[in-house]
């Protein structure tokens, strides 16, 4: 099972976080970006090539810190083809590393859309008689606010390829709660959610007792967190909102069982833009995100002990 193969990698390196590959073009330093620009001119190349450069140097950084790397989809779109390039190769060179990647595509549709996402992510196309796994990841983010028909075409490849996703619970941002603590008969809305992806994903449950569906929920609203941790005892949680969006360890301790286990959380601008605070112009920026990431580490088993 996916889920059991990140736990196990957790467990390996006592370290709960995924490092979140979001590389903002003005995160990158820049250095990388002229060197680029001075190769390909100002063009969406030299954009996409510097961001792949940075990556690279931040995947050999923490490959042996971190279980996991969580690039966000939008900030590679955004560069077009070149972009969306540059992500699948910083995909491959994070499994290449034996990194675990979650993609943070937060894709939602139904029918034969959400299998043509499936596919794409998580499971095959073939050409002819061949066979291929277009960006071959690990994990997906879905939005599973489309009920069961947007989550079954995706469970269907996590069963079939050892493949998981998280899925859109109760989530970091401000306005979450406008929709999602709505109460719904005897439930708020992300209970209803949660409580639908522990019925579909029954089934597949893994040593570690987890299912292949798990749910983000985010550090900025603990009490939540520690609500559904009870609720939800199969279900994996990715919990984004440490650090920069203002959630802490003693926050996301809630995240996880009685083991330290059942829980990844997310660091994105905390690691990667490490760099622009030691005042060494980007030249460190692999150092200054091993620090940032040994940091984040050591604050977690303050609170998490992973057993």
């Amino acid at each position: 099972m996916s889920f059991e193969r990140l736990q196990d990698q957790i467990r390996e390196k006592k370290n709960p976080t995924v490092a979140g590959l979001d590389p903002r073009l003005e995160y990158v330093p820049p250095f990388l970006l002229e060197e680029k620009v001075k190769e390909y001119g100002e063009t969406l190349r030299a954009a996409a090539e510097a961001i792949y450069a940075y990556n690279a140097g931040l995947i050999d950084a923490l490959c042996d810190v971190v279980p996991a790397v969580k690039p966000q989809s939008a900030f590679y779109e955004r560069f077009g083809f070149e972009g969306v390039e540059a992500l699948k190769r910083t995909v491959d060179y994070a499994k290449e590393k034996g990194l675990y990647v979650i993609m943070d595509a937060k894709r939602g549709d139904i029918g034969s859309t959400a299998e043509g996402y499936s596919d794409a992510y998580l499971g095959t196309v073939s050409v002819g008689g061949t066979e291929f796994a277009p960006f071959d990841c690990d994990c997906l983010t879905i939005n599973a606010y489309l009920g069961s028909d947007g989550i079954k075409p995706f469970l269907k490849d996590c069963a079939a390829r050892d493949r998981a996703v998280f899925a859109l619970v109760k989530t970091s941002n401000p306005s979450s709660g406008e929709l999602q603590n709505i109460v719904a008969g005897d439930r708020k809305v992300y209970n209803v959610v949660g409580d639908l992806l522990e019925r579909l994903s029954g089934e597949t449950v893994d040593k570690y007792g987890y299912t292949c569906l798990g749910a983000v929920t985010g550090a900025t609203y603990p009490l939540d967190i520690r609500d559904l941790r009870r609720r939800l005892a199969k279900t994996f949680f990715l919990v984004p909102g440490y650090g920069a969006q203002g959630g802490k360890a003693e926050d996301v301790q809630y995240a996880f069982d009685g083991y330290g286990h059942g829980a990844i959380v997310n660091s994105s601008r905390g690691i990667i833009c490490a760099w622009q605070k030691t005042g060494k112009e980007g030249k460190d920026f692999g150092d200054a995100a091993r620090d940032a990431a040994v940091a984040m580490r050591d604050d977690l088993k303050k609170y998490v002990t992973i057993v």
